[in-house]
């Protein structure tokens, strides 16, 4: 059950963004600020995977590093895949790993190659809080899968002001408004003094005012 408030908030919202003639599928964001936290210190900073109760509503790109049986039975559940083989040659042209790395969401790796990728591809992965996840080489990689195409992330960095994804115009107010609740809950469960590090959340349609919640 979402929360009465979030609910008329969000109606609110897209409501309003029917005024508007959109030539595509709005997102609905969520803009935090902090209060009381020092980012400076790494510990305080959030970094959260968060998978959403009804999922993202919009495309999530995934993108696997992996060899052998893995690479075989994986490749018709990922978007890209990326072999051994392929990791230098992307190395050593980092302009076009880059558009690789903005152009997926998440990243998972046999592990074994983890090492190899850290060695060679960390420096851009990162900073983009997309690291892979390591996966054993024998490993079912589809309920992993499906799990990161209905997660998003809460990443801070050094600013107390960040945004998320918590769905989009298409979805029901209820829905997205169950998932709104749940990256708060998650929020508060990560801040050292939870709703009291919480200075305001608003939510917005791409285009549109934001609404505070809280």
């Amino acid at each position: 059950m979402a929360d009465k408030k979030i609910v008329d908030v969000v109606g609110k919202i897209l409501e309003e963004s029917k005024k508007y003639d959109r030539k595509f599928k709005q997102n609905i964001d969520v803009v935090i600020n902090l209060k009381n936290v020092d980012l400076k210190i790494p510990n305080n900073r959030v970094d959260e995977e968060i998978l959403l109760p009804n999922g993202r509503g919009s495309e999530t790109k995934v993108a696997l590093f992996a060899s052998g049986e893995l690479a075989l039975k994986s490749k018709k559940h990922v978007d890209l895949l990326i072999k051994p083989e392929e990791i230098e040659d992307l190395s050593s042209d980092k302009k076009a790993f880059k558009k690789i790395v903005d152009s997926h969401h998440f990243f998972i790796a046999e592990a074994p190659l983890m090492p190899t990728i850290g060695k060679t591809l960390g420096t851009i992965l990162g900073p983009r809080g997309k690291m892979p996840k390591p996966v054993p080489p024998n490993a079912d990689v589809s309920g992993l899968v499906k799990n990161l195409r209905n997660t998003v992330q809460l990443r801070s960095k050094g600013n107390k002001t960040f945004h998320t994804l918590a769905g989009n115009e298409d979805m029901s107010i209820e829905d997205i408004s169950v998932n709104i609740g749940a990256i708060i809950k998650r929020l508060e469960g990560v801040l050292e003094r939870g709703r009291m590090n919480i200075g305001s959340v608003h939510i917005k349609t791409t285009m549109g005012p934001s609404e505070r919640i809280i």
